[in-house]
């Protein structure tokens, strides 16, 4: 009940006007005097100007790390699956564009090594709709909501499956120097816009119950190599890290070399599990979490 189911006479009516309408009483007013004119009379709040100061960086912080948590929690979304990977990667429908548009005989080496990783798309694809067909609910929250960047490829295929499983997806969209929209399957109350990565990437694992990590650049290898120290470290619980394409990943990098030269342990190898299919990720969580498939 809000306080405007309430007469003005309950003991549960709100005695201070909320925010919203103080500035309401504020702006509805002109703007006359010079004191009333001059942006330091502007309700901090509503001062776009101050609060982009670099004094106020540590609001805009906070700001970012509340907005999603209190939104993703009004929504009832109690975990997720998360997807890294590429943004580069076609879907397998513009393969063929891809390479058609290669000039130089190095840029179809290249286009042909992206073209052959399509199939990754619509794993991630298939994956992100499993998800969503299980519906997995708990306690009235739900549970395994699939969650992207929110960009192009690997990101749309995640938000892509989810979306034709009838499941409503996230995406935790950055703000680049290039244009980044979200893709089209986000579902419009769950795609987040940030500025800091720090706070996006925070997000990504607040709630991260299993994470799929797909072929990608710098960014997958961020999060990917972050998510394997949070839990090598001890400062997260294990969860299910679902590795795919190990072609790609045995040719970057070389695990098990850094295993034998001591700088980690050949245990940390466990951390993630290696995954070719989307039937195969998706078991692996099962089995984790015990989870009631209705087979």
């Amino acid at each position: 009940m809000s306080d405007h189911d309430h007469p003005p006479s309950s003991l549960a009516h709100q005695r201070f006007y909320q925010a919203e309408q103080e500035a309401g009483f504020v702006e509805s007013h002109p703007r006359v005097s010079p004191q009333q004119q001059d942006p330091a009379y502007r309700l901090a709040f509503r001062d776009t100007d101050f609060l982009l100061r670099q004094e106020l960086r540590p609001v805009r912080f906070q700001l970012e790390l509340l907005k999603p948590e209190m939104l993703l929690d009004e929504a009832g979304i109690a975990s997720t699956l998360v997807v890294y990977g590429s943004a580069r990667i076609p879907a397998p429908e513009h393969a063929q564009d891809m390479l058609d548009q290669a000039t130089t005989p190095q840029a179809r080496a290249i286009a042909e090594r992206l073209a052959a990783k399509a199939r990754h798309y619509d794993e991630a694809r298939r994956l992100a709709r499993l998800a969503a067909n299980a519906n997995v609910i708990e306690k009235g929250k739900r549970h395994f909501v699939v969650c992207s960047g929110g960009g192009p490829s690997i990101m749309e295929a995640a938000n892509r499956g989810a979306s034709e499983g009838g499941g409503e997806t996230i995406g935790l969209n950055i703000t680049l120097r290039h244009e980044q929209e979200p893709n089209p399957f986000v579902t419009p109350h769950l795609s987040f816009q940030f500025h800091y990565f720090a706070l996006r990437k925070m997000h990504f694992l607040l709630r991260a119950r299993a994470v799929a990590v797909f072929p990608g650049g710098f960014g997958t290898f961020d999060e990917f190599f972050e998510l394997l120290t949070l839990i090598q470290t001890g400062k997260m619980q294990p969860i299910p890290v679902l590795l795919f394409g190990g072609d790609y990943w045995d040719r970057v990098i070389n695990f098990n070399a850094i295993a034998e030269e001591g700088l980690i342990g050949f245990a940390d190898l466990d951390l993630f599990r290696r995954v070719e299919t989307a039937e195969e990720a998706w078991q692996e969580i099962v089995d984790f979490y015990a989870l009631e498939t209705g087979d």
